[in-house]
Order: C-alpha cells, then structure tokens, then sequence
C-alpha cells in the first residue's frame, strides 16, 4: 500500500479508498476531544455515506452516543490502554482484543488521537485494507498520514486527516442532537429552568487552566441573572466555592445530570461562562454562547474557530506563576505545581463580553 506523505489543503482531498463498508475512527479520550473531531467525523460520515463508522472510544462514549443522531453509528468502549485510550503507563494491549477488533474486517481506520507512538501500531494490529492519521517524528508510519505538529487547531488537524481519504471539510464547529430522553432527565432533576439562566462551569481537567472561583461569583452576581453552576462530583468543591462566594442565590448542579442532560441545561440558557474544558465545547454544540478564559497556548489548539457566539479571553501567562517554570514548549518537563496560569484575565473583561453577548440573547 502505498503512503501519501503530503497533503494540500482540506479542501483538496485525495482520493476515496474504495468498497468501504466498514469505517472505524480511534478517539478515545474526553468529551471536548471528542467534540472538536465533530466535523472530521461528519466529513468522513458524508464521503462514506453506506459505510458503517464505528468510533473506537471510552464507556462514556458509549452511554452519550448510543442512539443519538450523529455520524457515529456504533461504539466500541476500549479498555484502558497506554497512550490509546488512557493516560496512565502500564497498561498494555489486552491478550485478543485486536483479534476481536479485526473479526470487525474494518476496510479502513482512521487515527486521531495523537501523534500515533503507540495509537499508530494499535490501529496497524487491526487488520484495515487502508490506514490513516497522524504521525509524529520517530512514530510509525501508515499508509496515509499527515505531520503532528505543535500548536494546530484540533479541528482543523483533524479535517486534514479526513481530507486524506477523500472526505471533504464542511461545518467547522461541532453540533450535538438533544434527545426527548435528555430533556425529560433535566426536568426529572431540575425542573424547569428559570427563564434568562446563565451558566457557570467552574472545573476544568487540568487546575493550570482554572480561574479563581470567587471570580466567577463576582461575574455571577454583576450579571444579576438566574445562576446555574455546573460541575461533575469530582468538581463539587469548586461549584460549592462559587456558589458559597456569590451574594445572589445560585443553583449548583453538581453530578447530577449525563452529559445528554446536561446538554439540555445548556440549551436552555442564554450563556455558559467557563474555563477551557469540554462542557464549554458542549454548550457551543447545542447552540449556547459562550465566554471562556484560555490559556494563550489551549488556545490555539483547541479554541473557538469563530467569535460572533463565542468569547474567549487569553490570558498571556508563558511560566509557571510559582517557580517560573517555562510552560509554552510542548515538550518541555512540567513543574508539579498546580497554580492558575489564567488568574490574570480580569473580571471586567470577562463581564464586558457577556454583557455584550446577553444583549443579544435568544
């Protein structure tokens, strides 16, 4: 087979791998990850409209898509795999699951989850006619590939990646269907939602990229608005932090709802004020305005693509505000410390965009 080592553009796919009938796609990470390959995935569903498009993904994965509307028509949840479907070393390929994966007979893998050191020999085990993705320098080659590189939109690396197999760019920002069976758990848990909420997500997977909690309270309260504040359990105390902070009464939605349901909160309000962290990409996906605190370098990769709906405010932080560390060099040892790279974006920025949003509000 042979490798395609260059590509033009996104809009100059190269050719369609023929007889596809079986398409898999490895993500297996978390829910904004997963967002921001949105339009690769529905790229690859329109060049490939009989195929079936399995996502190689995690449990949630699994529990969020199954049944909803997308271009993902199946789940396979991976087990915890080093460097393919988790973060943690130690945990090699499962004895026989690459054999139940290739009973599968995919006629083509495609890989975007990285820079393919261990994704790359994973998806080569699964027996495709046709592999493609990403690869870094020293990673394994597939038989048709793209560079990873630093600091690239994720969306637009990922779109790269379809294009190579003849599937053409469309939408770039990801959307989400809610279900009947979403709406009616929000009712079950909250009721109805007052009218004008806002929404506030305090949590963020890295703390490096969480804003001070009693900045969220002061925005929270100069907006005079209903409050929600959202978080899963493992965010209790930072909803609680804000919560606890506002002088105006808020609602913490802590654990409480799936992501489907909480998709359906989102729905329901005028804005989202968060961090840079996946709920924010889901509340963009259901329609939702957003203002968002990012750290310069996130920002890149993984911001909003356009600006009519979306916020973001950077913060220009290159060190670690304890020890000095320098944090812009992806590959450079990261300090143990845990100190907000994002505490300098001032609380009237932030207020300034979601007034300006809110004036436009549905």
């Amino acid at each position: 087979m042979q490798e395609l080592e260059v590509l033009t553009t996104p809009g100059c796919p190269a050719a369609l791998v023929g007889d596809v009938r079986r398409l898999a796609v490895l993500r297996a990470n978390a829910l904004g990850d997963y967002l921001l390959a949105v339009p690769a995935l529905e790229a690859l569903k329109r060049a490939y409209p009989g195929a079936r498009l399995t996502l190689l993904g995690a449990a949630w994965h699994a529990a969020f898509l199954t049944g909803r509307p997308g271009p993902v028509d199946d789940v396979v949840a991976l087990p915890p795999i080093s460097g393919v479907s988790t973060l943690e070393p130690g945990h090699p390929v499962p004895d026989g699951l690459c054999e139940r994966l290739r009973e599968r007979a995919f006629d083509l893998v495609v890989q975007i989850h990285g820079g393919g050191c261990f994704s790359n020999p994973f998806v080569r085990r699964l027996g495709a006619r046709v592999t493609a993705g990403m690869r870094a320098p020293g990673a394994e080659s597939l038989d048709r590939w793209v560079p990873y590189t630093d600091y690239h939109h994720d969306t637009l690396r990922f779109l790269q990646v379809a294009a190579l197999v003849g599937a053409a760019g469309g939408e770039l920002e990801a959307r989400v269907a809610i279900t009947r069976d979403d709406r009616a758990e929000l009712a079950r848990a909250l009721g109805s939602p007052p009218r004008g909420l806002v929404a506030v997500h305090p949590g963020a997977r890295d703390p490096r990229r969480r804003w001070p909690v009693e900045r969220f309270a002061e925005v929270g309260d100069a907006l005079g608005r209903p409050v929600a504040v959202t978080g899963s359990t493992e965010e209790k105390d930072l909803v609680m932090g804000v919560v606890t902070a506002m002088r105006r009464p808020a609602i913490p939605v802590v654990g409480t709802l799936g992501i489907g349901a909480l998709a359906a909160l989102y729905e329901r309000c005028d804005l989202l004020i968060a961090n840079d962290t996946g709920p924010r990409h889901l509340a963009a996906a259901v329609g939702t305005p957003t203002v968002a605190i990012y750290w310069c370098g996130n920002l890149i990769n993984a911001g909003p693509l356009s600006r009519t709906a979306h916020r973001p405010l950077i913060s220009w932080t290159t060190a670690c505000p304890r020890c000095g560390a320098p944090g812009v060099q992806p590959r450079a040892e990261r300090c143990p410390h845990d100190e907000s790279w994002v505490r300098d974006v001032h609380p009237d920025l932030v207020l300034e965009q979601a007034e300006d949003l809110l004036s436009c509000a549905r």
